[in-house]
């Protein structure tokens, strides 16, 4: 199957430290995976090098059987929320509008075709009320499905969300888990760094655990394991209580 992103003996590191080393797993078309960790394990480092906004210092990564290298195109990275300025004075259809920019040439200008994708991401999103208003007006689930709506204008293959479920409140998860998997039922490759690992079963249907080593990736069904969790996180975050949903 060449539909995936393959990851071969992955070390990336900062000032000459590792932060992830020879980590080697594929990532699927058609899933929802979530990236596990604890804090400093290399998630957000991991995304930006899959991102091609970090040089890994070893290792490959391929896509459709070709070495891949970060192109706009094809990827979209949405950054942790605290990362982006919320104040920056743009509606929801001037944010999505930018999601084409990479796809027109130096020459090209933004035409009808762009026009009709931009409405098609915004009505994919649930955004379709709210195209005029501007971003800071939003709440923060909005915020996020505003920029899974440029990532779909982009019609981009691979989508790479660092904490994107991070402070939003149960409805606002719902929705933006929605969006998600409608990204992957379109044949799309989602990953996602996450915290909360009570829900990983119910938002991913894939999981990669990461502690500077990648400890287990796969089906979360058969990966997420009681076992792996407490390699990956070094204590038993399965005591009694953690069953028990507040």
């Amino acid at each position: 199957m060449s539909h995936q992103l393959l990851i071969k003996d992955l070390t990336i590191s900062y000032n000459r430290i590792p932060a992830v080393h020879h980590a080697s797993f594929s990532l699927p078309c058609g899933a929802c995976t979530a990236l596990l960790g604890p804090n400093g394990a290399g998630k957000s480092t991991l995304l930006k090098a899959l991102a091609g906004l970090i040089q890994p210092e070893t290792g490959s990564i391929e896509f459709q059987g070709h070495a891949f290298r970060g192109s706009q195109r094809a990827i979209a990275y949405l950054p942790q929320r605290e990362s982006v300025d919320w104040d920056f004075p743009i509606t929801v259809r001037g944010l999505v509008e930018m999601g084409r920019y990479p796809q027109l040439g130096a020459w090209q200008r933004f035409g009808t075709e762009d026009a009709k994708i931009v409405d098609e991401a915004i009505e994919r999103m649930g955004l379709a009320d709210l195209a005029d208003r501007q971003i800071s007006a939003l709440s923060g689930g909005q915020q996020q499905r505003a920029f899974l709506a440029r990532a779909w204008a982009q019609q981009s293959q691979i989508y790479l969300l660092d904490e994107p479920f991070t402070g939003l409140d149960r409805n606002s998860q719902e929705h933006f888990s929605a969006a998600i998997r409608l990204l992957a039922d379109n044949h799309k490759i989602v990953v996602a760094s996450h915290h909360e690992l009570r829900n990983v079963p119910e938002l991913f249907d894939h999981v990669i655990l990461l502690n500077g080593e990648l400890v287990a990736a796969g089906p979360t069904a058969e990966t997420f394991t009681p076992e792996n969790i407490e390699k990956t996180y070094s204590v038993s975050v399965f005591a009694p209580h953690a069953h028990s949903h507040s």
